[in-house]
């Protein structure tokens, strides 16, 4: 068989598989992280079921191109043991598995603490590497010890011709690869001898052929990736281990989630009909459906060019797997992140978004009173303080992301772009995502993930709520597109009538006036600049509930707190940011006093989730 590429790679593409050749072993390739010089490869015949197709060997790649990555852990398999030593519990069930084609040769796996294997019986013991992220789902008994197998291990590639060829280049030279030992080297015009300018173009070709070829075979290394994780759906679903329980559409469970077959979802949304469309957004579109046991459904189909869809798919199932809240929508399942397509299964909110109500297709004035508003603005901070006591952040509060059943019950959603953050840690780095008019002005100067990125979020829709209005609107004077900027001008004025929905009652229910006058002011603590002067949502919760239970003791404080944002008044605000997102919001000034605490393609309006996460 002829190799592609630099004998010593040995690249072939079999079955829309792009394979490896290292050290007389055919490895598949996973993915390839070109910045940090990483292949993630998994061995050919273990993609399948986690099993071998002859034997089980110790995986120890080393040689002149390829190491295994440091950050790799280790799993020890033993297989070929004695059937009865593992049921008569000399090793945990659990850590059991059978391999072969008619699962007949038990084995055991070991991972941090290896098992008294004196007493049992066993073939071989082998050691795989594995990737640390699924190292971990085995041990939290998320994840079985085949499936991780077959998610392969990282191998570290040494070869980087790209900085020795422009170093070469900045030398005076010409890069080249020497045709004996197929390595790099850097012609100068004294190495050239011979037949003039007639040579020295031909090597001038020659070795700009040669770069093209280099070129040309890393495109096929991304096409046949591709292909392959296009066209793949090899999850395996072996009842032989402890966790994995046929669900009512026959699946298995996965992450402690049902798994979905595709077909049946397909089935259940009418092959994804343009009539079952419930919403659409960047990452994905929502679609209405009932399953075979006449449950109404939501599913969420992530779009394929979506490069980070899978991370979001595994984000959602994680984070929602480790939820229970009244105010949070329902994880039904999924289907195996190895089907054709990834999607995930809701439970079905039929009244659409707090957004739909209050400027969308669903908004009509009076219908959507202000003692409903108020239910939604504390079940909203109800859900939001349970992630933020959880170690979540949502990263994506918005009203089009607050689903509403018939009785007008809170139900947040949309956890795609949601993070784990640990109580050690005071923020995380990361790219900034969200949506336009919500997002945190710091998270864009810092990329600085916290709790009260959300709350900043929050504030916004606190103003949508007695306001009425959408967090952008582009119509609107090139200083108040963004909401927070006009929420925060008409506050410091004390212009609450210029930005209180009248309809709920501002000018005629004195109890409207003195709640909703509470709530902008509380919006104008959680959109300050500083996430330090911002409350935390637990502080938000309270004060809410305050609010609503007459607590603030409006007659004695109202002046107090009129005159408190009339000081700032005078203040000069900072200028809308260019990119109408970075709201500033008084920057270096300080804070008014708390009535209550202490002193993309979105060419339609419609929701990605108006009845489920998206």
């Amino acid at each position: 068989m002829s190799h592609c590429g630099l004998p010593e790679f040995k690249l072939t593409c079999r079955e829309n598989y792009a394979v490896i050749e290292i050290m007389k072993e055919n490895f598949t390739i996973l993915e390839i992280k070109w910045d940090e010089q990483i292949v993630t490869v998994v061995r050919m015949d273990m993609l399948g079921d986690g099993c071998p197709d002859y034997e089980f060997i110790n995986i120890k790649v080393h040689n002149k191109n390829f190491e295994c990555a440091p950050s790799n852990e280790k799993l020890t398999y033993s297989y070929g043991c004695s059937s009865s030593n593992i049921s008569s519990r000399k090793v945990p069930q659990e850590k059991g598995f059978t391999c072969t084609p008619n699962e007949t040769v038990p084995g055991l796996y070991t991972m941090e603490t290896p098992h008294q294997t004196n007493k049992i019986s066993c073939n071989n013991t082998t050691d795989i590497p594995v990737l640390p992220k699924y190292y971990r789902y085995l041990q939290s008994n998320k994840m079985a010890a085949k499936d991780v197998v077959k998610e392969g291990f990282d191998l570290r590639y040494k070869f980087d011709t790209k900085e020795a060829c422009s170093e070469c280049l900045r030398s005076g030279g010409q890069c080249g690869c020497n045709q004996v030992s197929k390595e790099f080297v850097c012609f100068y015009e004294e190495n050239i001898a011979g037949d003039g300018g007639s040579r020295k173009w031909k090597l001038g070709l020659g070795i700009g052929v040669g770069f093209l070829g280099l070129f040309l075979i890393a495109i096929f290394i991304i096409c046949c990736y591709k292909k392959r994780r296009a066209s793949s759906n090899i999850f395996s679903r072996s009842t032989t281990d402890p966790y994995l329980n046929t669900d009512v559409e026959g699946g298995s469970c996965y992450f402690g989630v049902p798994v979905f077959p595709f077909n049946d979802l397909a089935k259940a949304t009418n092959n994804f009909a343009s009539e079952k469309e419930l919403g659409d957004g960047g990452f994905g579109s929502v679609y209405h459906g009932k399953l075979k046991d006449g449950r109404e459904v939501a599913v969420k189909r992530l779009y394929e060019h979506n490069y980070k869809r899978v991370e979001q798919f595994m984000n959602e199932i994680e984070i929602l797997t480790r939820l229970r809240h009244r105010n949070l929508v329902s994880l039904y399942g999924c289907t195996s992140r190895h089907s054709r397509e990834l999607l995930l299964v809701y439970e079905y909110i039929p009244n659409g978004t707090v957004a739909d109500h209050l400027h969308g297709e669903q908004a009509k004035p009076g219908l959507l009173p202000w003692s409903i508003r108020m239910s939604i603005a504390i079940e909203t901070a109800t859900a939001l303080a349970y992630l933020h006591a959880s170690e979540i952040v949502h990263r994506d509060v918005k009203t089009n992301n607050i689903l509403l059943d018939n009785n007008f019950t809170v139900k947040v959603a949309d956890f795609g772009l949601s993070r784990l953050f640990p109580n050690d840690v005071t923020h995380v780095s990361t790219a900034p995502q969200g949506t336009p008019g919500y997002v945190d002005p710091e998270y864009h100067q810092c990329y600085q993930l916290t709790s009260k990125s959300d709350v900043y979020s929050f504030g916004v829709v606190l103003i949508e709520l007695i306001s009425s209005l959408p967090a952008v609107d582009i119509t609107r004077h090139r200083h108040e597109i963004n909401l927070a900027n006009l929420a925060t001008s008409k506050i410091q004025k004390c212009e609450f009538h210029e930005l209180i929905d009248p309809s709920i009652g501002f000018e005629t229910d004195s109890e409207v006036r003195r709640m909703t006058i509470a709530v902008a002011e509380l919006a104008f603590q959680c959109l300050q600049q500083n996430k330090e002067m911002r409350p935390s949502m637990e502080e938000v919760l309270e004060t809410l509930k305050s609010i609503e239970s007459r607590e603030d003791s409006p007659d004695e404080n109202q002046e107090k707190e009129f005159d408190d944002i009339r000081m700032i008044k005078s203040e000069q605000p900072p200028p809308p940011s260019p990119e109408c997102d970075e709201v500033g919001l008084l920057k270096n000034m300080r804070p008014p006093a708390s009535p209550i605490s202490v002193t993309h393609k979105w060419p339609s309006t419609r929701s990605i989730t108006p009845n489920v996460s998206g």
